[in-house]
Formats: C-alpha cells, structure tokens, sequence
C-alpha cells in the first residue's frame, strides 16, 4: 500500500509540475585513467584544464581506490557497494547477477528516472536479457559490452545500431540528451556515463587541437594515444559542465569524476606498479565530487573506495532499501562535510579467476547482422552465462593476491601454487610500498591477516550465494 501511495504522489508531483528537491546524480567513470594522469594531480603535460578547474572547486580525493584492479569488478563494485566478488564479478568479462540489488534499481524505486551510456562490461546488451542496463534498473541506456573507440556498435535499449564518432563523445551526447529531457519531467535524474577511454588501443583523438593526431608524440612517452584520449575526456567533462549549466541544474546536481582502477604508465600511477595490480598504483585513480549548493571545496586525504559510493548514493537521495546484502562500502558523508577521518579497513582481492574476452564492436555487429538477416542469435551464451550458477567454494581456497587496507598500515597476502606470503607496508612513510615491514611487525602481520582472511571467507560465502 505504501508503495502505492509513493508511486501516485510522485505522479502528481510530475503533473503539476512540482520539481523533487533531491539533487540529481550524474556519475562519470573513466575507463584506466591513473591517478597520476591529470594537471591537478601534478603530470607534467597531459592537457585537463576542465577536471584541473573542477577539482578547483569540487572535493578532491587524494587516496580514492578502485575495489578492482581491472574494469569489471570495480563497476559491480560501485553499482552494489559490495566487493566484486560477492556480485559473481571476479575479473574482467564476467557478469553480475542479476539477483544483486543495484543502486540504479534503488533509486529507481525511489522515483529517480535512470540512465546508462558507454561501456558497460558486467552483462549483456541484449534485450529481454536481465543481465543488461535495463535488467539492472536502468530507464534508458546506449551501451557498448566493453571499451569501444571510433564509429562504435552499441545497443540503445537493447537494438543495435553503428553511431559514427569518437566513442566517448557519442557516450557524452547521449547522456546529455537524457539530462535535456528529463529536466522537467518532475523527477530526480541519476545519469551513469562509463567512458570507453582512455583504454587501449586509443584511437580517439582531441577536438579543437592544430595537429590533434600528433598531439603529445613530442613528449617522452611510449603512449601517446592515451594522454590524447585523456585531453579528449577531459573535453567531454567540460561539456558536461556547460550542459549542467545551461540547463539550470548544477547547483542541485553531484556530479562525480572517477576511475575504474590504475592508470596504463607506472611513472604517474600515484603509487606501485599499475593497472592489474594490487600495489598503489593499480588501484589508485583520480576522484572529484562536485555539488555546488551541498560542497565547499576542499582535498580529502582519507581513504576511500567505489564500493563507498552505493551507499553514500542512497543515503544522498533518502532511498529506502528494504532488504540489503551485506555491503563493503559505507556512506562517506561524515568524511566529506570533516567530521570524521576514519573509514574501515578495505579488503582487496584479484587473480583468483581470470577474465574473460568480450570484443565489444565483433559481438554486436554479428548480433546486428543475424538480426536483420532473420538469423539465430550467434551469441545465445552471452545473455546469462553462468549467473544462475552458485557453486559452494572452499574457504580454505584463497589464492590471488589480496590486500587488506587498515590505514596507514597495508597488508598483501599473495598466494601461489599452494605458498603463501605476506608483504607490509605503512603507507604515509612509503607510498610506493618499497620497504616490507612484515618481519619487523610480525603481531601486526598476525592481527592484519586474521582480518583480511576473515573478510576473504565471507566474500567466498556471499560468491556461493549466502546472501540472497
């Protein structure tokens, strides 16, 4: 009855023409932009004056991980607030059940109108599929099954269509349509737009440069390709700002810059190593929280992660979730407006199961031409996959590298063919984890690895389905 009750008040609200307060939500992630990649965290040449200028203004995260080292699982990650691993997301390819609650389908419910725009990466884009946007609670969607560059194949809401351009600004175009045309339809907008770049093979190309396809190619770089997708980027987040501006939203609009995990060049990675890894620099990513009527600029140094960002979301929007699994992630609020300084410790784990292939532009062409030839689905496989499976794993299988997060203080328990090791690092004194304190702190390894297979076990239990 009660909801009901929401639904027709919401109804009336739109007929009226009486706006909902709660601010719109628009998300922007970047697909391996490291941290160190950008003007305002100190690169020496890559061009972003545009999250340079937000960063100005908005909350800068000086330590914002991605949950995952790779693409996949920190996108389950963010949609569910929980490790991806929990969601049936280990790597990169592998689909998130459709059984885990979203944050699109939560404030869906809540009456917010949803989109999706660019990569998606944890499903199908199939229609009817339940694993594709729409199955996970998004209204509208134009989304590619992972990166994608110039003249893409995508799905707009489950039919296949070519679109000419660079991907990231078709991705753009699309997501400030939907804000257009929703403005005033009397219901809060969440708009989630994954950028396919700046992932190779970076094709895409800077607008407004003298010679943009030579861009950087005088720097000392062997990437060259990335630092243009990069300026690109940062182009298609100036429009954003423009769009938010034009249309009389940005006050009551957050808008959130982020990364899906490490950069591509280990030189401005913000710590060890880079994309894939576990260290520093495969996790740490640029992030910026913009909200002009709710946030006064200012640089967090608290440790944060993507699966903080459900249920911050939800705290934001006043959404109501009747029944909640377990979540990693915790409203960082408190954080933000500084009353607190603190988050729990966070769990990182990769390499237990490999990633699967999924070539964006071959499978939706192929599944474009079967269509319009009246043929059979070439990739009926690729609708499900194994999400309906829920194999018991063994909790005394932890194999991968997993890390555990208690600031300062990090731990690496690294598991290989049956050998394990651990690897301590106080991250304020060594940022780039060069120096192992394991054998000088063996209580603290002791204590620390107690936690971090504790958590490794209750992951393995929600992957088996425990939480459902």
């Amino acid at each position: 009855m009660k909801t009901i009750i929401a639904v027709w008040l919401l109804l009336c609200m739109a007929a009226v023409g009486i706006a909902d307060e709660r601010p719109n939500i628009v998300i922007i992630m970047a697909d391996d932009h490291g941290y160190g990649d950008t003007g305002f965290t100190g690169h020496p040449f890559v061009k972003t004056p545009h999250l340079d200028a937000m960063a100005e203004s908005g909350v800068v995260f000086n330590r914002f991980y991605a949950s995952a080292p790779v693409c996949s699982p920190t996108r389950a990650s963010f949609m569910t607030g929980r490790h991806p691993f929990r969601t049936n997301v280990p790597n990169h390819g592998h689909y998130m059940r459709p059984a885990e609650q979203t944050i699109a389908e939560v404030l869906k419910a809540s009456g917010y109108v949803t989109g999706h725009f660019g990569k998606w990466h944890i499903g199908s884009v199939q229609p009817d599929s339940p694993t594709n946007p729409g199955g996970a609670g998004f209204d509208e969607w134009l989304s590619g099954l992972n990166f994608f560059d110039n003249d893409p194949y995508l799905s707009r809401n489950g039919n296949y269509e070519r679109i000419k351009g660079a991907g990231t600004v078709i991705s753009t175009d699309a997501t400030i349509d939907f804000l257009k045309r929703h403005r005033d339809q009397g219901r809060p907008m969440f708009s989630v737009t994954w950028f396919p770049s700046p992932h190779d093979p970076q094709e895409e190309i800077p607008e407004g440069e003298d010679n943009p396809k030579e861009l950087y190619n005088d720097q000392k770089t062997v990437k060259p390709g990335y630092y243009r997708e990069i300026t690109l980027l940062d182009q298609q987040v100036g429009r954003m700002q423009v769009a938010l501006e034009e249309l009389g939203i940005k006050n009551n609009t957050l808008f959130i810059y982020c990364s899906d995990n490490g950069g591509l060049v280990r030189e401005f990675s913000g710590g060890r190593d880079k994309k894939g890894s576990i260290y520093e620099g495969g996790l740490r990513v640029p992030a910026i929280f913009q909200w002009p009527e709710q946030y006064q600029a200012s640089v967090i140094e608290t440790p944060v992660f993507t699966s903080d960002l459900y249920p911050t979301l939800v705290a934001i929007a006043g959404a109501k979730v009747s029944s909640q699994p377990l979540l990693d992630g915790i409203d960082i609020a408190p954080i933000i407006a500084g009353t607190s300084k603190q988050h729990p410790p966070m769990g990182f784990w990769h390499g237990y199961q490999n990633g699967e292939s999924t070539w964006s532009d071959r499978i939706i062409k192929s599944l474009m031409d079967a269509k319009r030839a009246g043929k059979p689905n070439p990739f009926p496989n690729r609708i499900l996959k194994n999400v309906n499976a829920y194999p018991v794993r063994d909790p005394k299988d932890l194999r991968g590298h997993a890390a555990w997060n208690a600031w300062p203080w990090k731990l690496h328990r690294i598991e290989k063919n049956g050998s394990v090791k651990t690897e301590l690092y106080h991250l304020i004194n060594d940022p780039m984890e060069q120096k192992d304190l394991s054998g000088e702190s063996p209580e603290r390894v002791a204590e620390m690895l107690l936690s971090l297979e504790a958590w490794q076990r209750s992951v393995l239990g929600s992957w088996s389905g425990n939480d459902y």
